[in-house]
């Protein structure tokens, strides 16, 4: 250790050509306890002006009130920078700027010269002014292809790399099991395997940029009561084990996450904040995690406000850090106390030094710790490259979803010159097309109208109609609202009617407008009490039908919404979870052909409003029980389902033994052909499902998929290479096992349609599955 002349003390943890362990180690045992317990805190620093309306985290306002001033927060150092690009809009300049100005007085302030950890909000895209809004996640659900995710992630951490930023909050891995939680369009779905699979695909890529992945949301919170946010979860252990942990184990075993964020909601009454059964013992002690567990905003506080299970902030932080939570942010609140409770003797320093020695050890990976490190300082940045672009559409396309179709679509070219009528409200609302982590509905949307260019988006985003006025240059197109998405308002209907009766073809728009805490029908905190249509938008869509021109719906939303009685109507239905800035174009190329239709639904599309929560992943009573339940919770569309605009035939499937032991493993073999006369890129679905277990299971579950590109009257075959692993679930006595017995293996196009099976005898001894498992099916197409 040695002191330079400015007083920087400097030492082995500042050779790179060290071991990472020996570095850290080396600089914790030279630290002060106020030392570590700086890097354990964040600062967030804000602007707000009086003309900004609304909030970008939970009771933000109110929370951030006892935030310290920013030359006391740091003068021991600083653990996290929250959100200098995603808070408020800055160019990317003026960002760069910021930033780097606030590193130097971070370093400055610190006798190791130690930067902090910048994090931002990455799931849409960057959170950030003028980046690219690529899909949602549940867009990104619906594309059922992992390079592709995988590839949009390494776009988006390179863009954040670029600026300064090191850690990124996503991706979010929550598991739907009630359609009406407001953010269910944060989410990949309903099935545990896709977003496990699509999670490790994000994780690689935002990290193959050297920015750190956040795990959202550690554990339970997509199954709160009634789909309140936050409200409490009622869950049984087994249940949260085999559905909701499952694809955060993938991100941990399978992609090597490097961080982990809690969930809000109590689950049986313990936080997810101060439970070391949760951050320590499942986490760590059993999968192996050696990141850095970080809060949600507020969280540590929550323990005290929200959950009442700590008397005070001394006590919520203190319960916080012992159960495994190594960071408070958004702001430092109540670990502002740990360094003290240590010399009161009140918490041992040991726990001190493991959440710190993680956080060092980001910090020293990422090169932070080196001489001469500087916050990149990239001011010119174009966060929305032609590129980005490119890859927003791609994405957007492959996520639509064609629910029906007469053959009206593609539309044929006499309809390009015909008179089409655009009606609904999401056709000249370019909001709508975004999640509410964009940036511009995040963020600028809290701003007075007029504040931005590019509609108040800061980047260029075309509508459905801007977009059909384009592609049908020499058609007759009109547009009418018909009703607004938030609020009950029908005294435009009259007028869509009327412009559906004189068109040849109606495009009708409807859907959600995404916003936070209330401010939209889909979002953080925009929870729904049904599955109806938002507003008057179904006595919309009812009256345009009675017209009986040939309408196509087009739905863009965050949630799925009961189409019964009205899909069978329609002459093509066609589904979008907001797909983006590019995705009024995308939407035009799969209308006018231009592309083949390839999404699938990752989460079921209900035939009626009310009896919710009900999904595909479910035990024989969870599903339809005539004779028992006069509510049938089939829905109108599965999940997995999808048409293409060609004819694909399954043709048989085989399997490479039927039987295996209780730790073998066989190769399924599915068989598809293109019958038509168009291209086609087909989803070939794997299901299993238990004929007798010591528990209830679900009929059937998702264990493997692949895309196929077919060319019309060609064969393809899809090879599944099966682990019994695949098969284990939580038996009765809460041990994860796999039992002797025979499973059924199904090969289709959805969940509800699964043309060719297979039964499989697994044989031997019931097995007890500890430790490192098998989590994935491997794919081989030829």
């Amino acid at each position: 250790m040695s002191e330079t002349s400015s007083s920087l003390v400097t030492g082995i943890w500042n050779d790179p050509s060290l071991p990472v362990a020996e570095r850290v180690s080396a600089l914790l045992a030279e630290m002060t306890i106020e030392e570590k317990v700086a890097q354990l805190g964040a600062h967030w620093e804000q602007h707000r002006g009086d003309d900004v309306q609304g909030d970008v985290a939970p009771m933000q306002d109110a929370m951030s009130a006892s935030q310290l001033p920013w030359d006391q927060e740091i003068v021991d150092g600083l653990g996290h920078l929250t959100r200098v690009f995603g808070t408020e809009p800055v160019d990317v300049g003026e960002g760069v700027s910021s930033l780097r100005r606030q590193q130097s007085e971070v370093m400055s302030a610190n006798r190791f010269g130690i930067p902090a950890l910048a994090h931002e909000e990455c799931l849409t895209g960057f959170t950030a002014y003028r980046a690219t809004v690529y899909p949602t996640s549940l867009a990104w659900g619906a594309t059922f292809d992992v390079d592709l995710i995988r590839d949009m992630a390494r776009r988006i951490g390179e863009d954040m790399a670029a600026v300064g930023v090191h850690q990124g909050l996503a991706p979010v891995l929550d598991v739907v099991r009630d359609p009406r939680w407001g953010r269910v369009e944060e989410t990949m779905g309903e099935d545990p395997y896709l977003i496990g699979q699509l999670g490790v695909g994000y994780v690689q890529g935002l990290q193959s940029a050297g920015v750190l992945a956040t795990l959202k949301h550690f554990a339970g919170y997509s199954a709160s009561k009634a789909a309140r946010n936050h409200a409490p979860v009622s869950m049984g252990r087994r249940e949260l084990i085999d559905v909701l942990f499952y694809p955060f184990e993938c991100a941990v075993r399978e992609g090597g996450v490097a961080s982990v964020m809690n969930s809000y909601a109590d689950i049986d009454g313990e936080a997810p904040a101060a439970s070391h059964w949760l951050l320590t013992d499942v986490l760590r002690d059993e999968w192996g995690f050696s990141g850095s567990v970080v809060s949600d905003y507020w969280s540590v506080a929550f323990l005290e406000s929200m959950h009442r299970v700590a008397a005070d902030q001394v006590q919520a932080a203190r319960l916080a850090v012992s159960a495994g939570l190594d960071v408070e942010l958004p702001q430092t609140g109540g670990y502002r106390t740990l360094a003290a409770q240590v010399r009161q003797g009140e918490l041992p320093e040991a726990v001190i030094d493991r959440a710190a020695a993680r956080v060092l050890t980001h910090k020293v990976e990422l090169g932070l710790l080196e001489a001469g490190w500087e916050s990149p300082a990239d001011q010119n940045r174009d966060l929305d490259s032609p590129g980005n672009r490119e890859l927003a559409r791609t994405i957007a396309q492959r996520s639509l979803v064609l629910l029906s179709n007469d053959g009206t679509l593609p539309l044929p070219a006499e309809a390009k010159s015909s008179r089409i009528a655009v009606i609904g409200p999401s056709a000249e609302d370019a909001s709508t097309m975004m999640g509410c982590y964009s940036f511009p509905n995040h963020v600028l949307a809290k701003y007075p109208e007029g504040s931005f260019p590019a509609g108040g988006l800061g980047i260029e985003v075309p509508t459905v109609l801007a977009a059909a006025r384009a592609r049908f240059q020499d058609a007759e197109v009109s547009y009418s609202r018909g009703c607004p998405i938030i609020g009950y308002e029908d005294s435009g209907i009259a007028d869509a009617v009327t412009l559906a009766e004189q068109a040849d073809t109606v495009i009708l728009t409807v859907g959600d407008k995404a916003g936070m805490f209330g401010a939209g029908t889909s979002g953080e905190g925009c929870d729904a009490a049904d599955l109806e249509l938002p507003g008057a938008q179904q006595e919309l869509v009812e009256a345009v039908l009675e017209t009986g021109t040939p309408v196509v719906l087009v739905v863009i939303s965050g949630r799925p919404y009961a189409l019964g009685g009205v899909a069978e109507r329609c002459a093509a239905v066609v589904q979008g979870f907001f797909p983006g800035e590019e995705g009024a174009a995308a939407l035009l190329d799969l209308l006018a052909g231009d592309i083949e239709p390839s999404g699938r639904l990752p989460i079921g599309v209900p035939r009626s409003p009310g009896g919710q929560p009900a999904g595909y992943l479910a035990a024989p009573l969870g599903q339809n029980s005539q004779g028992v339940s006069n509510l049938d919770p089939t829905p109108l569309f599965p999940f997995g389902h999808g048409l293409s605009y060609t004819q694909i035939a399954y043709r048989g499937m085989t399997l490479s033994s039927d039987e295996i032991g209780v730790d073998g493993t066989l190769t399924a073999t599915v068989t598809v052909a293109n019958d038509g006369d168009r291209p086609a890129r087909e989803l070939v679905q794997l299901y299993a499902g238990d004929r007798v277990a010591q528990v209830a299971r679900p009929v059937r579950q998702l264990i493997g998929f692949a895309h196929v590109d077919l060319k019309p009257g060609e064969e393809r075959q899809v090879d599944f290479t099966v682990h019994a692993d695949l098969f284990s679930f939580i038996g009765v006595d809460y041990r994860r096992i796999v039992e002797p017995g025979v499973v059924d293996l199904w090969s289709g196009r959805s969940a509800g349609d699964l043309p060719l099976s297979s039964p499989l005898d697994i044989h031997g001894e019931l097995r007890e599955v500890r430790g490192e498992r098998v989590l994935s099916t491997m794919v081989n197409i030829r």
